[in-house]
């Protein structure tokens, strides 16, 4: 029977051959626990399994990147707890010196196209940016799967969009991903797998599949899953140290429940109006509003190619009077290649504020939060009423953030 990229996946990690709402038992490559949450798994872990409470360390790990390094006492003392029980079962820990740690596992190689990975992360499906499979899950899920390395999952029916024409010049990754979840709607994948196709789609590197992958989340869906180029595949093989990495593609003839053909030849700078992510109109329409402050970073923007871009935009130039810019690098790599670029001296010159790796202010965590009252543009996922605080905050791509930065209003080419 003809196979979409989910069901070969799952195929792959069980005893199997699934179909949309079938129950099955899978294995699961990667299993991460972050500091939001991690304590919790390690209470369940040593309630119900302490006397051997993982199955493989190899392949399990803890990541601090919600509030990173921790400013408040509950995340430290929840940090800690979870440094305290890898120390003692040997479980590798990616500190809060680190960064996001469903970038981390990418770049570690630990997540391959076609591989499957869990953690305590709302977001973990950003792994379909490399045709992996990634989900988000309880504390108490994420326990068994520490014990017993697989997990039940109910294979959800997938969907295809398929997005015709090329990207315009004055359009980024941000862009394309914000016009098919205003398109989608908040709920318009919900429950599915999609699979997403088109020339403007396989032109894009990891950086831009990552920023398309990172917002399935939003419009309900299991994950969006893209199928990795030539490049892509390369980066991973030399990053897992696996050759002949050969990822899942859906069979002529495979069951879609539906097909959504989105053209984009004449496609605009979009942004994400208060208070949903799926409130998306032209960047022009909203043109002009005062801002207050400008957030660039999260998994969806805080790649080493959205700070390049934003450094472009300031070089030479100052932020408006009045307008806080503050900028999160996704990780610790991102943070070295800023380095390496110089591009620290741009970013500080201009007026930046840039901290260590790390979610930011996506996560309520540190660098991000706003004030009643106050405007702020982000690139971060979402932008519901106190994610990021108790202002208003407006969704756009990293270079229409550093545009309205200069401008101390929204700002488009």
């Amino acid at each position: 029977m003809p196979q979409t990229i989910i069901e070969k996946i799952i195929s792959a990690h069980s005893s199997s051959d699934p179909k949309p709402g079938d129950i099955v038992w899978m294995d699961i490559d990667y299993r991460s626990a972050r500091d939001f949450g991690g304590a919790n798994v390690v209470g369940n872990l040593k309630k119900n399994y302490s006397d051997d409470p993982v199955g493989d360390v190899s392949k399990t790990y803890f990541t601090f990147d919600t509030n990173a390094p921790a400013n408040t006492i509950g995340y430290a003392d929840n940090q800690h707890i979870c440094r305290c029980f890898a120390r003692e079962n040997d479980i590798k820990v990616f500190d809060v010196d680190r960064g996001i740690g469903t970038h981390t596992a990418i770049e570690e190689g630990l997540v391959w196209p076609g591989a499957t990975g869990v953690g305590t992360d709302s977001h973990f499906n950003i792994m379909g940016a490399i045709g992996a499979f990634g989900q988000g899950m309880g504390d108490q899920d994420i326990a068994f799967i520490f014990k017993a390395g697989k997990t039940w999952f109910e294979v959800p029916p997938t969907m295809k969009v398929i997005f015709k024409g090329k990207l315009p010049g004055n359009c980024t990754p941000r862009d394309l991903t914000l016009k098919l979840v205003g398109t989608l709607g908040s709920a318009g994948a919900l429950g599915r797998a999609v699979e997403i196709e088109g020339a403007a789609v396989n032109a894009l590197n990891l950086s831009g599949r990552i920023t398309l992958a990172s917002m399935a989340t939003e419009t309900g869906a299991i994950s969006y899953f893209i199928y990795p180029s030539m490049e892509v595949i390369e980066y991973c093989e030399q990053r897992s140290g696996k050759s002949g990495i050969k990822p899942f593609i859906a069979d002529d003839g495979a069951d879609y429940v539906d097909t959504i053909e989105i053209g984009i030849s004449n496609l605009e700078p979009m942004i994400a109006c208060p208070p949903s992510p799926d409130n998306v109109v032209p960047v022009r329409e909203v043109a002009g509003r005062k801002i207050d402050s400008v957030f660039i970073g999260s998994c969806t923007n805080g790649r080493i190619e959205d700070i390049r871009a934003v450094a472009d935009v300031l070089r030479g130039n100052r932020i408006a009077s009045g307008v806080m810019l503050k900028i999160v690098p996704a990780t610790r790599e991102v943070y070295r290649q800023m380095l390496a670029e110089d591009l620290l001296n741009d970013l500080f010159n201009a007026g930046a504020i840039i901290t260590g790796a790390g979610c930011g202010g996506c996560a309520s965590g540190q660098v991000g939060m706003t004030g009643k009252g106050e405007v702020q543009l982000s690139t971060s996922n979402r932008n519901f009423a106190g994610k990021q605080g108790a202002g208003e905050t407006y969704l756009c791509s990293p270079v229409t953030a550093a545009l309205s930065a200069l401008q101390g209003e929204i700002a488009g080419l």
